[in-house]
């Protein structure tokens, strides 16, 4: 259990307040003054609050800190903002809400150091260096690809159980744009894995763990195999937008339906594991939602904390699907 859910249920408290608590040093673990809120704390811990200690520090909430420590710091990522800045020099990024958060929590000069990136408009989990060395022991994960990744994808369509496209990657050339290579062409080796949690009227929800890490990869295999991200308006289907919409299982989503939910790697010193899940964001969960409304489904929440569908009782009810 994370530390601060452990303070939330102990002392009655959201887990916003929980939270920022915990980040004000107003919290002892055994004695000690804990302020990391995602630290793993067991079933009974020694917990003791202090409400009326002064802060430590200040910290702005822009940035929603799923586990942090001295090497590194695994941030939420929300859909729309920039990992880092563009050549149009943006203020408003990733990056920028996490050196503000360091500067304001430690009261020095803040250092994060990009590892890797998710696409503007993909939400999730993802982690800045805190060291050099750390920067280039993750880095190192990445490209050996020995970080566990799970996304979670709703996607245009029915699918198999289970399955892993194969296809090799390749530029356009000229944008940013990605495509599976043609014949003859150079490609990048590129292999996702999906297994299908829920089907959907139209769409169908997909865990996906990434084997390898291309720009765009988890998008353009689901495209090319008939199934595009749920409002992709990169590589969707661009006739059903040219007639507004029809056809399409949710029409009027603001975004791609692709989410981060799992990252897990080594630690940068003592090689033990870290792992952080973000929880599905409100779009989300909204569109989730209403496509699960179009088959006349309520919702449970199921094992694995992944909502499911369940048939609401009654004369004429809708069958559950497969």
């Amino acid at each position: 259990m994370r530390l601060d859910a452990a303070v939330s249920k102990a002392f009655g408290l959201s887990r916003r307040a929980a939270r920022t608590a915990v980040r004000a040093g107003r919290v002892d673990l055994d004695g000690a003054v804990a302020d990391e809120p995602g630290l793993e704390v067991g079933e009974n811990p020694g917990l003791e609050f202090s409400p009326s200690r002064p802060a430590r520090y200040r910290v702005r909430t822009r940035l929603s800190v799923l586990a942090e420590d001295e090497d590194f710091l695994v941030v939420d990522k929300p859909a729309g903002l920039l990992t880092v800045p563009t050549a149009e020099r943006e203020k408003d990024t990733l990056l920028a809400r996490v050196l503000d958060y360091l500067h304001h929590r430690y009261r020095r000069r803040p250092v994060a150091l990009v590892v890797h990136r998710l696409d503007r408009d993909t939400s999730g989990a993802l982690v800045f260096a805190r060291t050099r060395p750390a920067l280039h022991f993750l880095q190192d994960l990445f490209r050996r690809h020995a970080i566990d990744r799970e996304y979670l994808a709703l996607v245009e369509g029915g699918l198999e159980p289970s399955g892993t496209f194969l296809a090799d990657l390749a530029g356009d050339g000229v944008h940013l744009k990605r495509g599976v290579a043609t014949r003859g062409q150079r490609g990048k080796r590129a292999v996702t894995h999906y297994r299908t949690i829920e089907r959907l009227p139209g769409a169908s929800l997909v865990a996906v763990r990434l084997e390898t890490g291309r720009t765009h990869q988890i998008r353009v295999h689901f495209a090319a195999a008939g199934h595009p991200v749920v409002g992709d308006r990169v590589y969707g289907r661009p006739e059903r937008e040219s007639k507004g919409g029809a056809g399409r299982p949710a029409p009027g989503v603001p975004r791609q339906m692709l989410h981060a939910r799992l990252l897990g790697f080594a630690h940068p010193r003592t090689g033990e594991p870290v792992r952080a899940e973000s929880p599905l964001p409100a779009d989300f969960r909204k569109t989730l939602e209403f496509l699960r409304s179009k088959s006349g489904f309520q919702d449970r929440e199921p094992e694995g904390g992944i909502k499911r569908k369940a048939p609401r009782k009654g004369p004429g009810a809708p069958k559950a699907d497969g």
